[in-house]
């Protein structure tokens, strides 16, 4: 057997046309929706991903605003820079880019960003929303993973789905939102026993480890669909991520690649999270 690639790219770019199509008619009504990127310090992957971020904005149509803060800022700078954007009228989404320098408290930071501009919905509220079924923004990594179960027609009513990591921005969000789906979730950490077990059960398997090529084609059932988000650098200068795709495809029905798989899939997300709160801000003012 060999897996179908789920080609990232083409499906974030059909996201990312329709962005452009429902922007064309917000501007009718004379508003542009607006992101704002705060980015402080200097690490190299994080002005990498807050560059990307910027150009997919501008060739959808939307206003994007890029926030450069030093390392050393004090993070009463950074909350008073959020509090700004907050009151803001141009701007309907709001991202501070992780991670924050040692001496700020992220959490903190991420509680200070309205609830209703929290397009990376990391938010308190925005969880708890989540949490309960009535989410006001998917995290956009999660969100675009569905959006590829989607584009694979996948059952997921009655599936099993196993999610490897349970960090608040992927594992945790995606657990909920397979669950809403109808999936029976089982949501692996760094404490469970015998992972492989749990993941040969798996129809739908999410990996988000950061830990390169930890899941390997014995530890697939036959046939599952495979959603590798992890992107790791190994020694050779090469990307990979935490399934072993050589094996893992030679196994799985449906398999994301690294690179070009769940990455795109974040950024169009993040679009379509912007659009929708200044869709909600165009509704609130009829």
């Amino acid at each position: 057997m060999t897996a179908r690639i789920i080609d990232g790219k083409a499906l974030s770019a059909a996201i990312k046309a329709d962005v452009a199509q429902r922007v064309v008619q917000l501007k009718k009504q004379g508003i542009t929706p607006g992101l704002a990127v705060v980015l402080v310090g200097e690490d190299p992957a994080s002005h990498v991903y807050v560059r990307n971020k910027a150009a997919a904005c501008e060739k959808a149509g939307l206003y994007s605003r890029v926030v450069r803060l030093a390392a050393d800022v004090p993070e009463e700078q950074l909350l008073n820079t959020v509090r700004e954007l907050n009151a803001d009228s141009t701007i309907h989404g709001i991202l501070v880019q992780l991670p924050l320098p040692s001496h700020m408290n992220a959490a903190r930071v991420i509680e200070t960003i309205a609830a209703e501009k929290d397009v990376d919905g990391f938010h308190i509220s925005n969880a708890g929303l989540l949490m309960t079924g009535q989410p006001l923004f998917r995290p956009c990594t999660p969100y675009g993973i569905m959006k590829m179960l989607e584009s694979e027609n996948a059952v997921l009513r009655g599936a099993e789905a196993v999610v490897v990591g349970a960090s608040n921005i992927v594992g945790k969000p995606m657990a909920m939102l397979l669950l809403a789906a109808g999936a029976t979730v089982t949501l692996c950490n760094s404490k469970t026993r015998d992972l492989g077990a749990q993941t040969r059960r798996a129809d739908v398997l999410v990996v988000a480890t950061g830990k390169p090529e930890m899941i390997t084609g014995e530890m697939i059932k036959p046939g599952a669909i495979v959603i590798d988000v992890g992107i790791n650098r190994k020694a050779d200068g090469k990307l990979t991520g935490d399934v072993q795709f050589e094996s893992a495809s030679q196994v799985a029905g449906a398999i994301t690649p690294v690179p070009g798989g769940v990455g795109p899939m974040t950024i169009a997300m993040l679009l379509v999270n912007t659009l929708e709160a200044a869709e909600r801000c165009a509704e609130l003012a009829v």
